[in-house]
């Protein structure tokens, strides 16, 4: 069997930034091992798989496909990047006339459509709740030392725990920190978090004025020591700081990977209609 296999780098329009994922159009059914094996030779944060529904489909004529992702080590619910890439590599490559695009998928039903040069995601927005300090200590301790935690939450439905910095650091604080998440495994003790996410309230002024927030993502739990730029990371931040900040129509972010790998620097525009958010993305 021959799959076509495509590797897009999502949230840029720049050659090698932004965040790559590689899309796979499987004709037919695929053994469920070969998933995860194909994700394994791939060696990045996630595989899509994008298949047919029924066997009169057509990746360029039919608006509803099955999807899912892999990561190198196991299958994920939920993965904003990677849809982006399926639906830039149904939209751009097989060239699909249809307004919308539907993806069947653990996380439910996503849609996908082209604006403008953009591609927009309807993507599920997750709610946070504050998180014991107590329970979670030596994992806030492995991800960021000594430095002071101004909120801690929770997202049960993506079991990914978020960690706001103090206001008083800068960007560069947040961009220059050296986290090594391998450690994460051995300090986490739960059993319930499963991504790490470290955000920063955006500034008013000065250079980097204009952004809302800054972020990085962890999650080697799934084999991903740290993401240049994550969608499901989004479905928490959104809610977040939609509400920290009163904002309830468009949020701008970065996120940001150390200072040493800046290249892979990804933005992100996120829009909200009730319990979705949308992503804009390049």
């Amino acid at each position: 069997m021959q799959i076509p296999v495509f590797t897009v780098d999502a949230f840029t329009n720049r050659p090698f930034f932004g965040n790559p994922a590689a899309v796979c159009l499987l004709e037919n059914d695929l053994d469920e091992d070969l998933h995860q094996k194909i994700a394994m030779e791939m060696k990045l944060s996630e595989t899509a798989f994008i298949r047919k529904l029924h066997p009169e489909d057509d990746f360029a004529r039919s608006s509803c496909f099955g999807l899912r992702w892999f990561t190198p080590a196991n299958e994920v619910p939920l993965c904003g990047h990677a849809t982006l890439a399926a639906a830039a590599v149904l939209f751009l490559v097989q060239k699909n006339k249809n307004s919308v695009l539907t993806f069947v998928t653990l996380s439910g039903e996503l849609r996908a459509r082209q604006v403008e040069d953009h591609i927009v995601l309807d993507l599920p927005l997750y709610l946070t709740y504050p998180q014991v300090l107590q329970e979670v200590e030596e994992l806030i301790k492995a991800a960021v030392g000594d430095m002071v935690v101004q909120d801690l939450r929770y997202s049960p439905g993506t079991k990914k725990l978020l960690v706001r910095l103090s206001d008083a650091y800068e960007r560069s604080v947040l961009e220059e920190l050296q986290v090594s998440a391998q450690c994460f495994l051995s300090a986490e003790k739960t059993g319930k978090v499963k991504g790490l996410i470290l955000t920063l309230k955006g500034n008013s002024s000065g250079k980097h004025k204009g952004y809302d927030f800054y972020s990085r993502y962890f999650a080697p739990w799934y084999g991903v020591l740290e993401d240049p730029v994550t969608g499901s990371a989004h479905a928490v931040l959104s809610s977040y700081w939609s509400e920290q900040l009163g904002k309830k129509e468009m949020l701008d972010s970065i996120q940001m990977m150390s200072k040493s790998r800046t290249e892979r620097l990804g933005f992100v525009w996120l829009g909200f209609v009730i319990s979705q958010f949308l992503f804009s993305a390049d």
